[in-house]
C-alpha cells in the first residue's frame, strides 16, 4: 500500500469530507445571512496514521501537490502564498491555540473533488486536517464548536470568507439540503424532492482564492461592510448592533427602495442590493424545495445568477454561456455557485430531463473547446450526501 511504502507502516484509520454545492444564497454567508448548500459526493479522503510526537506530514496523491511537514505550534509560519499545506497550517494553528497541546500524524490524501471549482475543496481540506489532529489526540469538539473555528482558521490563508463552507462540510445529512443560519450557528435540514437533479459542470476556469482573485472576493466584503455602513449612518442606528440580518428585518420594502435612490450608488449600491435579494430567495427557494416546486426553484436559481453577474460582478463569460445552454437544454434554472470568478455552474432539472442538459453542456460548452477528455470529473450529477466522519481501519 502507498501509505506504508511511504511512512513505514500501515494507516490505522480513514477520513472523508464531502465538497459542497451552494445551491443559492452565494456572498451573503460573510454577511451573517441564511444560505442553502447541499453536501456531494465527491470528497477529500486521507489514510492517517497518529503519531507519537508533534510532528504532521502529509503527502497528496495528486500532481503538482508536494509533500508537507511541519510542527504542531500555536505560531505556525505559513508557506509562501497559494501553497497547499497552508491549509493544514491553518486548521492546526487554530486547534492547538484552543485544544493543544496536540499529537501530530502521518497522512496520504486524495480526493475526487476538483481543485478551485468552486466547490469548497479548500475549506474540505481545512476540515479534514481538523479531523485527523483531533482524531489523533483524542479531542472531541461539537459540529457547530467546530464549523464556527474553522471559519475563523481559514483566514490564516488571507481570505476572508464567511462559515458555510465548514459548516455544510462537517455538518450535513444525506438526501437533505441544510439551511445554514448564522450568529448563532444554526443547520437545520431540508429533504431534496427524490426526482430533482443537480448538475454540476466545472468551467475549467481555476477560481484559486489566492492573488488576484482573492483580492477580487476580500474586496466584495469589504463593499458589503462599507454599504451597510452607509445604511446604518443613514437610519441613525448603533451601528454596534446593526447587521444585515437586523437590517432586513427592520426595513420595509419602501426603506430599501430609499436608501438604492438616494443613499447609495456606485458598487456599494450594487452590492447591497444583491445581498438584500439573494436573501429573499434563499428563503423562497427553501419553501420550494419544501413544496417540491422544480420551476420555481429554478427561477431563483436563474435570478440568482441575474444578480451575482450584474450586481456583484462575479460570473465570467463561460459561466454566463454555460447558464444559457443548460436552461435551454432543459433546465428549470442555472447559476454559478462558489465564490465566482471561474468555478463552476450549478443547474436543476428533472430527473426526466438530466439526461438533455448534461448532453446539452457536453456538446454546447466542453467538445466545442476540446475538454472531451475532463468531462469525467468536471460534469456530474451531485448526489445529496452527509457531512465529515472518521472511521477505524479493520
Amino acid at each position: 500500500m502507498l501509505f506504508t511504502r511511504e511512512f513505514g507502516s500501515a494507516p490505522s484509520d480513514v477520513a472523508r469530507v464531502p465538497g459542497r454545492v451552494n445551491l443559492i444564497g452565494e456572498h451573503i454567508d460573510y454577511a451573517g445571512l441564511a444560505v442553502l448548500p447541499m453536501a456531494i459526493q465527491r470528497e477529500i479522503r486521507a489514510y492517517f496514521r497518529p503519531r507519537a510526537d508533534r510532528e504532521i506530514h502529509a503527502c497528496s496523491l495528486h500532481a503538482g501537490f508536494e509533500p508537507r511537514s511541519f510542527v504542531i505550534a500555536e505560531e505556525i509560519p505559513p508557506y509562501p502564498a497559494g501553497d497547499w499545506g497552508n491549509y493544514l497550517k491553518a486548521a492546526t494553528q487554530w486547534l492547538e491555540r484552543r485544544y493543544g497541546p496536540l499529537r501530530g500524524f502521518d497522512a496520504l490524501i486524495e480526493s475526487t473533488l476538483p481543485v478551485a471549482a468552486g466547490l469548497s475543496s479548500s475549506s474540505a481540506l481545512v476540515v479534514l486536517t481538523a479531523e485527523l489532529a483531533l482524531r489523533a489526540s483524542q479531542v472531541h469538539v461539537s459540529t457547530v464548536e467546530l464549523a464556527e473555528g474553522l471559519a475563523e482558521a481559514e483566514h490564516y490563508v488571507g481570505t476572508r470568507g464567511g462559515g458555510m463552507d465548514q459548516a455544510i462540510c462537517i455538518g450535513a445529512l444525506p438526501r437533505t439540503a441544510t439551511r445554514v443560519e448564522f450568529d448563532p450557528l444554526r443547520l437545520t435540514p431540508v429533504p431534496v424532492p427524490d426526482d430533482w437533479r443537480f448538475v454540476v459542470a466545472s468551467s475549467r476556469i481555476r477560481a484559486e482564492k489566492s492573488g488576484p482573485v482573492r483580492e477580487a472576493y476580500n474586496s466584495r466584503r469589504a463593499d458589503c461592510e462599507d454599504a451597510l455602513h452607509a445604511v446604518v449612518a443613514h437610519l441613525d442606528t448603533p451601528r454596534v448592533s446593526f447587521s444585515y440580518r437586523s437590517a432586513l428585518e427592520t426595513l420595509t420594502p419602501f426603506d430599501v427602495e430609499e436608501l438604492v435612490d438616494h443613499v447609495l450608488d456606485g458598487n456599494l449600491l450594487k452590492r447591497f442590493r444583491h445581498v438584500v435579494t439573494e436573501a429573499a430567495r434563499v428563503s423562497l427557494a427553501e419553501e420550494a424545495m419544501r413544496a417540491e416546486d422544480l420551476e420555481r426553484f429554478g427561477t431563483l436559481l436563474s435570478q440568482s445568477h441575474e444578480s451575482l453577474r450584474d450586481d456583484f460582478e462575479v460570473s465570467c463569460a463561460e459561466l454566463d454561456l454555460m447558464a444559457g445552454i443548460a436552461v435551454t437544454s432543459g433546465a428549470a434554472g442555472a447559476r454559478l455557485t462558489g465564490a465566482g470568478f471561474g468555478g463552476s455552474l450549478l443547474a436543476v432539472s428533472s430527473w426526466e430531463r438530466v439526461g438533455d442538459v448534461l448532453a446539452g453542456l457536453r456538446e454546447g460548452y466542453f467538445e466545442p473547446r476540446g475538454l472531451g477528455g475532463v468531462i469525467e470529473e468536471s460534469l456530474f450529477v451531485a448526489e445529496p450526501s452527509g457531512g465529515a466522519s472518521v472511521m477505524p481501519i479493520s
